[in-house]
């Protein structure tokens, strides 16, 4: 499968380096190419880099930045996503003071990237899992959220396919407790020396 991993940070580079090792082609945009060049060749397989300039020909395209980034390649995006399967990784968070989120009260990142992208198919993946695990082998939780029940599916095959455990949480709606958890799980490291480095896990 073809997925476009819209960024060239640590997120990027995780999520990359899973769908390579499962066999899918993976493009890498961003508004610097020399970086997503730089990221396609670390990815091998068959990853590209291109300019952060059309969604077209993915089937399913990953939004690796950080929340105000992303909501706007959503709107930026908008008519090109519409039937698409748009992947929300992002953790709108105050990175100030880690005690809230920035969205309006009730409302999760997803829900704002879903309003700005209103005919795409959004799925709430990958906000619980920090970037140095991905990037190692491993099985790790996924937990996925999101109106689309087909969508949801398709996304936790990817997940399968790069060794990762999908746990589908159902609708949109979840992606606001997902996105608390993850707040938590950051505010903690400090507190447990986690380093960026720990999992959410659900254990047996």
């Amino acid at each position: 499968m073809e997925v476009l991993i819209v960024g060239a940070g640590g997120m990027a580079r995780g999520i990359g380096l899973r769908l390579v090792r499962g066999g899918h082609q993976v493009r890498i945009a961003n508004r610097e190419p020399d970086k997503a060049a730089d990221l396609a060749a670390e990815l091998g397989g068959s990853a590209v880099g291109e300019p952060l300039d059309s969604a077209a020909g993915a089937e399913v395209i990953v939004l690796a930045l950080p929340y105000e980034g992303s909501r706007e390649v959503a709107r930026l995006w908008a008519e090109q996503l519409s039937g698409k399967i748009l992947v929300d990784i992002s953790n709108p968070v105050d990175y100030e003071t880690f005690d809230g989120l920035v969205t309006p009260p009730g409302r999760s990142g997803a829900d704002e990237i879903a309003a700005a992208a209103p005919g795409a198919r959004v799925v709430k993946a990958f906000n619980t899992t920090f970037a140095g695990r991905l990037a190692n082998t491993g099985r790790l939780d996924v937990f996925i959220a999101g109106d689309d029940i087909e969508a949801r599916k398709l996304v936790a095959g990817l997940c399968e396919d790069a060794d990762l455990r999908p746990i589908d949480v159902g609708g949109l709606k979840h992606a606001l407790a997902l996105e608390t958890f993850q707040l938590l799980h950051m505010k903690v490291q400090g507190e447990i020396d986690g380093n960026w480095s720990t999992a959410l896990t659900i254990a047996p």
